[in-house]
């Protein structure tokens, strides 16, 4: 169940435009059959998807045991304690070494990935030093690896009632309140999660 695809994105990799019937930049919603420990009532943002598989980062799995200061200590990056922070999340199972920060749309560097809805995902570190400087975007979460799809399996994955979808806000994306994000993403399309089951349609 998810997350065994080949897709890759590079430290300053980028991705053309989204293609018809794309679900980049909205929230994956796992239903509560969903067995995968990895994926268990987990709101994942597709960052990408197109023909070749699909990218997405978990929003409701905040990182306790690293603090933003300890991973700067790690990559190199100054000032430390820095001027700002952001929060470190569990993206997903895949490369949990890599880095992603899912940023609001006002500032981005060379090869930050467009995500539809207004948002940018960078890899580089130069969004950290910006960060740590006091700048960067406005908005923002560090995701520490990711959720990956390979051709086809977030369809299948999708018919088999495994996940809801719907559209990406700020709020879900970026605030604090990890316990109630699932719920409130339901929400979002006026479902009850007690009242779901794994046969039930979707979105």
């Amino acid at each position: 169940m998810a997350a065994r695809g080949n897709w890759q994105l590079a430290f300053g990799g980028t991705s053309g435009p989204a293609g018809e019937g794309s679900l980049s930049g909205q929230l994956l919603i796992a239903m509560p059959s969903m067995q995968d420990p990895n994926f268990a009532r987990t709101v994942v943002c597709l960052c990408a998807h197109s023909s070749e598989g699909a990218m997405g980062l978990v929003l409701n799995k905040p990182i306790e045991r690293l603090s933003f200061d300890d991973l700067l200590k790690q990559v190199g990056v100054e000032p430390v304690p820095p001027q700002r922070r952001i929060r470190l999340l569990a993206g997903g199972p895949m490369e949990e070494s890599r880095g992603f920060v899912l940023h609001s749309g006002e500032w981005e560097a060379e090869g930050s990935l467009k995500v539809e809805g207004g948002w940018r995902l960078t890899a580089s570190v130069d969004i950290l030093k910006a960060i740590a400087g006091g700048g960067g975007p406005r908005r923002g979460v560090l995701a520490l690896g990711y959720a990956g799809w390979g051709a086809g399996q977030l369809e299948s994955e999708i018919a088999q009632n495994a996940w809801l979808s719907v559209p990406a806000d700020d709020e879900l994306l970026f605030d604090e309140d990890a316990p109630t994000k699932w719920r409130r993403a339901l929400a979002k399309l006026k479902v009850d999660p007690l009242l779901l089951s794994g046969t039930a349609g979707h979105a």
